[in-house]
């Protein structure tokens, strides 16, 4: 999942590192936050992006919380590469840090080849943490590497993960609401030549809405008014 604005890693989890660290990533979020988790039977085995919106820190940690596959494929910003708990996470799993913000080919190359190897991608179309709690326009690298690779895509809408109200509930002693709810997998067709943009445009603004028709109405933002997202809600 790509984390906050900066740079991000990506990392394939060894199963043995990854139970263990899921382990404790359950243990603690059982103690801090009430988490739901709704529709994951949705996600098939084989290869799949999951996309979800990116609200606050705990994200990937409901994410490694919600899903039982160990051959995960996940993105973190670098800022997060000295950090005492983030970065010995990395570490323990053998990151491969990238920088979102150059054309970092070398790494694109890494994750295209990660993704051709089979797995489960997870990432933020947004590509940053939101600052609004609200969903922002999704980016359209998503869809570039869904394209890319032909995984179908299963949107996930977190919410509950916002670093404030997360902050504000531990330090009165209280755990978080938070729910993380799959919508449907559906498939991406990217035409080559002439409207590929536009296409890619258009299927990043589908993952989004799909979101956010499984989101309350506050953490629409972007979205709120699309007429995409009215008509999911009514299906």
């Amino acid at each position: 999942m790509t984390f906050d604005d900066g740079k991000n890693f990506v990392v394939t989890i060894h199963p043995m590192k990854y139970k263990t660290l899921r382990s404790l990533i359950r243990f603690v979020m059982n103690i801090i936050a009430d988490v739901e988790v709704v529709g994951m039977d949705k996600l098939p085995p084989g290869n799949v992006l999951l996309a979800a919106n990116h609200l606050g820190r705990l994200d990937t940690a409901v994410m490694l919380y919600a899903i039982d596959r160990e051959d995960i494929i996940v993105a973190v910003a670098e800022k997060y590469k000295n950090h005492p708990l983030f970065g010995a996470m990395g570490r323990a799993v053998d990151a491969i840090w990238l920088n979102r913000f150059e054309a970092d080919f070398s790494a694109l190359r890494e994750i295209l080849a990660r993704m051709k190897k089979g797995g489960l991608m997870v990432i933020a179309p947004e590509g940053t943490r939101s600052k609004t709690e609200a969903l922002q326009q999704g980016k359209m690298g998503a869809i570039f590497l869904a394209s890319k690779s032909g995984y179908p895509v299963l949107p996930v809408a977190l919410s509950g993960t916002e670093d404030r109200g997360v902050i504000e509930n531990l330090k009165r002693f209280r755990r978080s609401k938070i729910r993380a709810v799959a919508g449907d997998l559906f498939t991406v067709e990217i035409p080559k030549g002439k409207g590929r943009e536009q296409a890619m445009r258009e299927a990043t603004d589908e993952i989004m809405c799909r979101i956010a028709a499984k989101l309350p109405e506050s953490y629409r933002g972007f979205y709120k008014d699309f007429p995409r997202v009215k008509e999911l809600i009514g299906n």
